[in-house]
């Protein structure tokens, strides 16, 4: 070998050793489709995207985090084990025991019966109930949400909870570090001041335990007051329009009865995963308030399975007349792609509702790269525009609804922590197709014709970023 090989040599084969190195690691560690997405990075770029893959590439948790996790739900199955009479058992046919049982082996929650469920589509006046409740309590207030800005709604739930504390109530707020992060910057400080327990969530550091993959995120948006009522939907802690131009549209369900005991439990997970303090909860049964059957579903890359969509494709595909999905986002998964095709194709109206504004470009191209082969299968898509619509739903025929912060997209799916509220009821799920409807009214519905009369270019661009479905 010539002793005067030029740096050009050794940057050639690095290039080269980083493919065959990515071709034989990627693979083993990462989904198909995320594997090709990385590999084509790598592939074009080996210097840039070998760093990118060992940060982004994967999404691990520390094992501390992992560990606890499952304690947690060890306890939460355990604590469940004598409240047998809460149980709900759903008839036999249609798609509801299916997925009851899913959900529960999933995400360790059992269907529960005596509950009330109230679903909130005006945005002020979910913000106000909210306020109200807080500072109806008496006991305690837990709140978990994944943004908090500095604006009047932040400011308005922080002096909300200065006052509880202020009357003896016991206060916790759980954040996530990178959404709430002006919240946390403007309220952590004085809340703690005035007696309030806040806690930041994946905040990461330099010790090891505390480190997970750094763009993990906890996306759930919780409330729980005095254990007797809960908030549970897509609405964050910020002013509607915090998106510029267009005001969130929002979903909440606020729910009395014994599965805010579930809400409770769930927020104690994440607050025992963050801390490492176990929080005593209480399950005496005291809070039959309606006859409405509900489980909560909670996801996240802790969890050994993708809850959600796990759960999101047994809904799809044992709706046997009508399936309608709102999601501010949609870059789906193979398997959840697969499962709208093949219902569509088999006869069910499969309803898509997205929104015509987006506030992620990447994700607002990616998306539409799917929207041509959906239609040919049948798939309707709606695009709403009055607002930006940030609601996550979805309803199966007359007999279920879902309802939380989960969109249809692969960051929600296998990197987001997440929560939904499965309705056993047709009157909640019959609710929501008023509110489905309404969507629908303000709304532009594609059509493969015209939809296949867009410029060139536009595909080509929806391609590109296709590729990076995995990365976004």
């Amino acid at each position: 070998m010539p002793d005067d090989l030029s740096p050009g040599y050794w940057l050639f084969l690095l290039d080269w050793l980083i493919r065959l190195a990515a071709l034989a690691w990627i693979p083993v560690r990462s989904a198909p489709a995320a594997a090709r997405s990385w590999l084509l990075l790598v592939g074009f770029v080996p210097l840039l995207g070998l760093p990118l893959y060992l940060v982004l590439g994967h999404p691990w948790l520390a094992r501390i985090r992992r560990e606890r996790q499952a304690r947690a739900s060890q306890l939460i199955r355990e604590r469940q084990v004598g409240l047998g009479e809460l149980r709900w058992t759903p008839p036999e046919s249609g798609p509801v025991p299916d997925v009851a049982r899913l959900a529960e082996r999933l995400g360790d929650f059992m269907p529960m019966h005596g509950n009330e469920i109230v679903l909130l589509d005006d945005y002020d006046a979910s913000i106000a109930a909210l306020v109200a409740d807080i500072d109806s309590a008496r006991e305690e207030v837990h709140l978990l949400y994944y943004l908090m800005f500095d604006d009047e709604i932040g400011r308005s739930i922080a002096d909300a909870l200065a006052r509880a504390v202020a009357r003896g109530v016991r206060c916790r707020l759980l954040l996530d570090a990178v959404g709430a992060k002006p919240g946390l910057r403007a309220f952590a400080k004085p809340l703690r001041k005035a007696g309030v327990e806040v806690h930041a969530m994946l905040s990461g550091g330099l010790a090891w335990r505390s480190l997970s993959r750094m763009d993990l995120r906890n996306h759930r948006k919780l409330a729980l007051i005095d254990r007797h009522c809960g908030y549970i939907g897509s609405q964050n802690l910020a002013d509607a329009a915090f998106v510029p131009d267009r005001p969130n549209r929002e979903l909440v369900a606020r729910v009395h009865g014994p599965v805010v005991r579930q809400i409770a439990a769930l927020f104690a997970s994440d607050w025992f995963i963050e801390t490492g303090e176990i929080l005593t909860l209480d399950t005496s049964i005291d809070s039959v308030a309606g006859d409405m059957a509900a489980q909560v579903l909670p996801s996240g890359p802790a969890y050994p399975f993708e809850n959600a969509r796990n759960v999101v494709v047994a809904l799809v595909q044992r709706a046997r007349r009508k399936v309608v999905l709102a999601t501010p986002y949609f870059v789906p998964d193979d398997m959840t792609l697969g499962a709208l095709r093949v219902a569509a194709l088999s006869g069910v109206e499969v309803q898509l509702i997205l929104s015509l504004s987006n506030n992620q470009r990447l994700t607002r191209w990616a998306q539409r790269s799917y929207y041509d082969e959906l239609l040919q299968a049948g798939v309707r898509i709606a695009l709403y525009r009055p607002h930006f619509l940030h609601a996550k739903h979805l309803s199966v025929d007359d007999d279920i609804a879902l309802i939380g912060s989960i969109n249809l997209d692969i960051r929600s799916f296998a990197l987001n922590a997440e929560a939904g509220l499965l309705c056993y009821d047709r009157s909640v799920v019959a609710r929501l197709h008023a509110i489905e409807a309404d969507y629908l009214a303000d709304a532009e519905i594609l059509q493969l014709s015209g939809w296949r009369g867009r410029p060139r270019w536009r595909r080509s661009v929806e391609g590109i970023a296709r590729l990076a479905d995995s990365l976004i």
